[in-house]
């Protein structure tokens, strides 16, 4: 499946459309499971009329695209009406992906359950951007609960210990710059590849996050060292120009050629987490470092040793 995303000014020449033209075409692509015509619908409603609008994050617009390009073609082989669907079939699209197996090389068993909850959040969407276009009141999935992953994030894909050592050697400088940013910096690395020149000052990076949030980050020595290596690419100061594939592709190899399990970037940010904390002892510092606006997010990006508190038990 092809999750490209829709050209922001393909989403809101829809979002212009009248009323009554917008829901005439939202009503025919569904009628004919027309998928690429659904997915404009929605992303006209994530970018202009949802929560967030035109915040919503890349990553979740993806995310949600490749859910509704998974959903509609089953809804079409399973005899679902995408605008009058039954009572049942929320869950009958729940029972399917929880049964489905996975797919892609060296990969084996059913979807994971943060997988699932993501396609079933995407299909959430899909309803509330047939709902904006009056095209349908339907929600099937209003009473679809859908099962936590009984293990956690942190034990799943916990962060990286001795790894970012022992690869950064190996890395040339724009790779090592970015696992600095990543690992020792904590920053997301859409929010890492984003890095521009003036965005330094000092000590302190500004880091334009999630939902146009910004902080500033305190740099350490090496990180900033690393950052004064690399050549700025174009007048607006940028240092990388990969995407999030190139980027993914240019680390694993490294990774691998070190013999180490590569895990993702987010590993690396939970290493700065997981650090940042058995330093301070403390959620809200690490939550701020990390710019989460929840400390309950941050609990999942540190990874406390069984033993946190057996001195301070000790004598008890």
């Amino acid at each position: 499946m092809s999750t490209d995303l829709v050209p922001l000014s393909t989403a809101l020449s829809y979002a212009n459309l009248t009323d009554q033209v917008l829901r005439v075409r939202a009503v025919q692509a569904a009628a004919a499971y027309n998928t690429p015509t659904l997915v404009l619908v929605l992303h006209a409603y994530m970018t202009t009329a949802s929560r967030k609008g035109a915040r919503t994050s890349q990553k979740t617009l993806g995310a949600y695209t490749l859910a509704v390009q998974d959903f509609v073609p089953w809804a079409q082989s399973s005899g679902v009406s995408l605008l009058r669907p039954g009572r049942r079939d929320g869950g009958r699209y729940l029972s399917h992906l929880q049964q489905r197996p996975t797919e892609g090389k060296g990969k084996s068993g059913v979807l994971a359950a943060s997988t699932i909850a993501q396609y079933t959040a995407g299909v959430r969407a899909l309803y509330r951007a047939l709902n904006w276009t009056q095209a349908t009141e339907a929600q099937p999935f209003g009473d679809v609960y859908v099962p936590s992953d009984p293990t956690p994030g942190i034990v799943k894909n916990p962060p990286y210990l001795s790894e970012v050592d022992l690869v950064l050697p190996h890395c040339d400088a724009p790779l090592a710059a970015l696992l600095f940013l990543c690992a020792h910096a904590g920053l997301r690395v859409s929010e890492a590849l984003s890095v521009k020149a003036n965005d330094l000052q000092g000590k302190t990076l500004t880091v334009h996050g999630k939902g146009g949030k910004v902080r500033r980050v305190p740099l350490g020595a090496r990180t900033r060292q690393a950052l004064t290596l690399l050549p700025t690419l174009d007048a607006a100061g940028r240092y990388f120009d990969w995407n999030y594939g190139q980027a993914t592709y240019r680390a694993r190899k490294v990774f691998t050629a070190c013999g180490c399990e590569w895990r993702g970037f987010h590993a690396a940010r939970k290493h700065s987490g997981t650090r940042l904390y058995q330093a301070t002892k403390d959620f809200t510092r690490v939550g701020l470092f990390l710019g989460h606006a929840s400390v309950d997010t941050t609990r999942r990006y540190v990874a406390v040793q069984d033993n946190d508190v057996s001195q301070e038990v000790e004598e008890w």
